[in-house]
């Protein structure tokens, strides 16, 4: 929006100018080295965050037991006044009108400020959750990475000699060298 106003800006003053020559009074030139200077503003600015985090503050407490609590007291004590008080004090009579306007008026802001609460929650977990689904892929591929590094330990370590082989082929040697004929393996092969 302000890079339109700029642009809009620049292209009046480009027509202001005579052809040939800038124009040399009236308003400064318009440089784009420097930041037009601020606007007044018929709204006024806000921090969004700062309102969002006021929002969830108001939103918390309207959730708690304490606010139930003292929302209860100021509801009797209101009835109670303008029933047993003196006729000259009462201000708000039996329908209680006023008293349906204020709380009606604090239904009317509850609601929007728990909902922008509840919207900045929902962010939040979302950001949440793509931090832990990112989490969950590099975990996988960790996972996987190892299961390969140990499946190739595996291929490895089936071609060397394991201990009870050894000590096999070390028995036969000994029957070998004593004179005894060397055990059959149950199945032929090598046990590895």
């Amino acid at each position: 929006m302000a890079a339109d106003r700029e642009r809009r800006d620049l292209r009046e003053h480009r027509e202001r100018e005579p052809r040939g020559e800038p124009a040399r009074t009236g308003p400064a030139r318009v440089r784009l080295d420097q930041p037009l200077a601020p606007r007044r503003r018929l709204w006024p600015e806000y921090d969004p965050d700062a309102f969002g985090r006021l929002s969830e503050r108001i939103a918390r407490f309207l959730g708690t037991g304490r606010f139930i609590v003292w929302m209860t007291i100021t509801v009797v004590v209101w009835i109670g006044w303008n029933v047993f008080a003196p006729e000259a004090v009462r201000f708000d009579e039996y329908p209680f009108i006023f008293l349906t306007l204020a709380l009606s008026l604090q239904a009317s802001y509850a609601a929007p400020l728990i909902l922008l609460a509840q919207n900045r929650q929902d962010d939040r977990d979302r950001v949440n959750l793509e931090q832990d689904r990112k989490q969950n892929e590099r975990s996988i591929a960790d996972t996987e990475y190892l299961s390969r590094e140990v499946a190739a330990l595996r291929t490895g370590l089936g071609e060397v000699a394991t201990r009870d082989w050894i000590r096999s082929e070390l028995e036969d040697l000994v029957r070998t060298l004593e004179g005894t004929p060397p055990r059959a393996h149950g199945d032929g092969s090598r046990n590895r």
